[in-house]
């Protein structure tokens, strides 16, 4: 990449999350969308024109495109490792849509070859580098609410099926609760408190089919292949230890729940898969009554930073490329999350603890000053 001209970018599947990955990265400056593709070839070519992008085709004339430096890969789930696996035979980087993958072994051939190869692979979520992250783990860095002890987190729904016109994969072998919204929790409090040491896990499957309740198949059923509720008792490096509730069963309707619970006080931070949110925190009382704890006073933190969405880690790897420096959400980040997510998923299989083999290093901040818009490489 030169250091004087935007990153190429190529994006690999044009369906529905494409659209707002287009509409970010074509917002930044330092990005050059050059090339998009899908197996769907004119899918493709309506993103080109509506967003004025001078290459269109299938994955395949991404690949073979000399200006794109690093692929998007917007594939689903399934395919994921093996669109990054072509991306990086063809010497580009790779930002790759959650999760990174849905085995250790391809997952880590796929990191491996990157190396070999001397490029670069990002993970979503990239919600993480969004404001409202950043500005919750500066405050817990800076001390808001001590010494980190215990986290709490809480994703719980009817399901996707109740609004989801196709909402079958969300079911599947590499999805349910557990694989579709895992990544976005595990990888805020893997970034903010480190890697994860054990994990047990108990899951249920109280429907094993469904019906698909809006959209032109509404009234279909399909099977489900993966437990609907898991709740994660979760052991970090650091000695903290974690509680987690992923269920697509609830009557209550409740998301992006994450509470810090600190020597001196609690923190709450904004829903994981989201770029801002509130950020608050209560500090303990000194002696404590029933009209204390109706009345306990949260102190609000003002987020810092422009507002970003989907893209943002793309745009953190191509400057982290030009200054040398390492990215954000990184490939190592994705596949410890991966691996604490099956870990987990095995613990439901057979109720034992399970020991987490792979680690991370500390996971940076942004850059002070970090500006999505501003044109640093040009």
């Amino acid at each position: 990449m030169s250091a004087n001209k935007p990153l190429g970018v190529g994006i690999i599947g044009t369906g529905v999350i494409s659209q707002t990955y287009l509409e970010n990265l074509t917002s930044f400056p330092d990005i050059a969308v050059v090339a998009v593709g899908d197996l769907i070839a004119e899918r493709a070519q309506a993103k080109a024109e509506e967003f004025g992008i001078p290459s269109w085709g299938t994955a395949d004339d991404v690949l073979a495109n000399p200006d794109v430096e690093l692929v998007v890969n917007l594939t689903i789930p399934a395919v994921h490792v093996e669109v990054s696996r072509a991306a990086v035979a063809a010497g580009k980087h790779v930002w790759t849509e959650k999760p990174i993958g849905l085995d250790r072994e391809s997952t880590r051939e796929l990191l491996a070859a990157a190396g070999q190869a001397g490029v670069r692979i990002g993970s979503a979520p990239d919600t993480l580098l969004g404001p409202g992250f950043q500005t919750a783990k500066r405050a817990v860095l800076d001390g808001v609410i001590g010494t980190p002890r215990f986290v709490q987190t809480i994703f719980q729904t009817q399901g996707p099926d109740a609004w989801h016109p196709e909402p079958a994969f969300l079911f599947a072998n590499g999805a349910g609760p557990l694989l579709d919204m895992g990544p976005y929790y595990f990888s805020a409090l893997v970034s903010l408190l480190g890697p994860v040491d054990a994990v047990t896990a108990r899951g249920s499957r109280p429907q094993l089919e469904r019906t698909i309740r809006s959209g032109p198949r509404a009234g279909e059923t399909f099977p489900v292949e993966v437990p609907s509720t898991v709740q994660v008792l979760s052991s970090f490096a650091g000695g903290q230890h974690g509680t987690h509730l992923l269920s697509f069963d609830s009557a209550l309707e409740r998301a992006g729940v994450v509470e810090i619970h600190g020597s001196e006080g609690t923190l709450v931070l904004p829903d994981p898969n989201m770029f801002s949110g509130r950020i608050a925190y209560v500090k303990p009382l000194g002696s404590i009554s029933d009209a204390d704890r109706d009345g306990q006073q949260w102190i609000e933190i003002e987020e810092q930073g422009p507002a970003t969405g989907r893209g943002i880690g793309v745009l953190d790897m191509a400057r982290a490329i030009s200054e040398g420096r390492p990215h954000i959400a990184t490939g190592e980040l994705g596949y410890h999350v991966l691996d604490v997510m099956l870990s987990a998923q095995e613990s439901v299989a057979d109720g034992r603890t399970r020991t987490i083999e792979s680690t991370v290093a500390p996971v940076p901040l942004l850059p002070e000053g970090f500006d999505p818009f501003a044109a640093t490489l040009v």
